[in-house]
């Protein structure tokens, strides 16, 4: 460790080591993460990248890591309820023996991170790990057509048939799973800043947009892996979805892509270049879904080349996250 490092009080020193040890988890798992965060302004890097650690250890708890590791559903089901537990008492104390809860409990005391907003993340994590049937509740605020007009209200209902999501599982499950997750991000963004409450409902909006986006390029992105090892349907009811299925999500991805890039310019100016890449990022990999049938997404994983990722970056470098 630094001479740094060595100087810091016990806890500010165990506190830093836990933000390493998230940083670790997020450059094992994703180099384009990885990158895009680096973007962001100092004072917001370590807190996006704490709260990434704690959504991938869930993420991966839930997709196979857990039962490849011979642990029943059971067991899988105490150890997440265990990490919520945890994740809820850090975040009311200040401390956690878990490294990557720690440091994603010190982000959200900072930044106002609550369990109104832990809560549906992981009950949609709890709606991967349900063998038939799922029957779950995240307060969430209602849609309407209007972004100024959300309010905290209303009761989303999460119902799934053999992970096999309708419509409103679908809504309520990407609430949980990465609409909150962009949430806690703007909360990280705004923490230092001042804005009506017109400017925060906007932003809000934005923020639930690109996560909700983010979250179905990943379910087209994925469909094999859902499909076949998994068995999960997150975009349709059916087995496998089709191609007219894929060519609706694509629309409505796109709608998501466009209300995120509406409000960049209400983003503070050290947090909209990263947002702009990762936009511009999957705006790039929805082309190339749109581009590839329901079979050839199914035979490989759609990516972006490294060249093309550069040529992103620097898009979104030269136009100062300005859309």
């Amino acid at each position: 460790m630094s001479r740094d490092f060595d100087a810091l009080a016990p806890l500010e020193r165990y506190s830093a080591a836990s933000e390493r040890a998230a940083d670790q988890v997020i450059r094992a798992y994703s180099t384009s993460f990885g990158a895009a965060t680096r973007l962001l302004g100092p004072r917001h890097r370590r807190h996006v990248r704490n709260i990434y650690a704690l959504v991938r250890v869930a993420d991966e708890l839930v997709d196979g890591v857990a039962a490849e590791a011979h642990l029943p559903s059971i067991e899988q089901l105490a150890r997440l309820n265990a990490l919520e537990t945890e994740t809820n008492n850090a975040m009311r104390t200040g401390y956690s023996s878990n490294p990557i809860v720690h440091a994603f409990a010190c982000t959200a005391r900072t930044s106002g991170i609550d369990a109104g907003l832990t809560g549906p993340f992981f009950a949609s994590m709890r709606t991967d790990l349900e063998p038939v049937s799922i029957t779950g509740r995240a307060t969430e605020p209602a849609r309407t057509s209007a972004p100024e007009t959300l309010v905290a209200s209303g009761t989303g209902v999460v119902s799934a048939t053999g992970h096999r999501f309708d419509d409103d599982a679908h809504a309520s499950y990407v609430y949980g799973s990465a609409e909150v997750v962009g949430l806690m991000c703007l909360r990280v963004f705004l923490r230092e800043e001042t804005v009506n409450d017109q400017q925060r409902q906007q932003l809000e909006h934005g923020a639930r947009s690109l996560g909700a986006a983010f979250q179905n390029v990943n379910f087209l992105r994925d469909l094999a892996d859902d499909t076949e090892r998994l068995d999960r349907s997150y975009l349709s009811t059916d087995d496998v979805i089709t191609d007219d299925c894929k060519a609706d999500w694509v629309a409505t991805i796109r709608g998501q892509l466009d209300a995120a890039r509406d409000v960049l310019p209400l983003l503070p100016r050290d947090a909209r270049i990263a947002v702009d890449t990762a936009r511009r990022l999957f705006s790039k990999l929805t082309d190339r879904i749109d581009q590839r049938t329901v079979t050839q997404l199914m035979g490989q994983r759609v990516r972006v080349p490294l060249p093309v990722k550069l040529a992103l970056i620097a898009r979104a470098i030269g136009s100062r996250g300005s859309a």
